[in-house]
């Protein structure tokens, strides 16, 4: 029985969830202001790519394409969120959370996105490669500093 100090998993997840939101908040503003001006590359419709492979959902507006893209964009940013919820509700906690979380989500975004035929790595070079990684890492580590130091505090 959850107690004051022990919450839920459905609650430490919830909270997570909304971390993943904040780490993407994160992400999306080190895109804009910090990665995108130095590296001057444009914006990126790969959330609206994968949503398009994977759901019924084919916009035929760019406007449409747009919505679909932010909406995607988040919606795996809470996914991220959920990882770390469910790592918070074992144990992990810090930098061995968010590294954890990190490796096993990216794994699993860069495996199933290659499936998929979105991905193609072993073409990437190595400006696309870092900054795919540091984008993601940036997302992790907002998703973890809000759960830890905003959301969940305790432990």
């Amino acid at each position: 029985m959850p107690t004051e100090k022990q919450s839920s998993l459905g609650s430490t997840i919830g909270r997570g969830v909304v971390a993943g939101v904040a780490g993407t908040v994160v992400m999306t503003a080190f895109q804009k202001f910090v990665e995108m001006p130095i590296t001057k590359r444009g914006d990126s419709l790969a959330p609206a790519d994968f949503a398009d492979k994977i759901t019924p959902i084919h916009p035929t507006t760019p406007k449409g394409r747009q919505r679909l893209n932010w909406v995607t964009h988040f919606s795996l940013g809470m996914m991220w969120g959920a990882a770390y919820g469910v790592a918070a509700s074992r144990g992990l906690r810090g930098q061995k959370a968010v590294n954890s979380v990190f490796a096993v989500v990216y794994t699993g975004d860069v495996l199933l996105n290659t499936a998929l035929g979105l991905y193609h790595p072993t073409k990437w070079s190595t400006k696309d490669l870092v900054v795919d990684l540091v984008d993601k890492y940036v997302q992790a580590q907002g998703t973890g500093a809000v759960f830890d130091h905003v959301l969940d505090p305790a432990s």
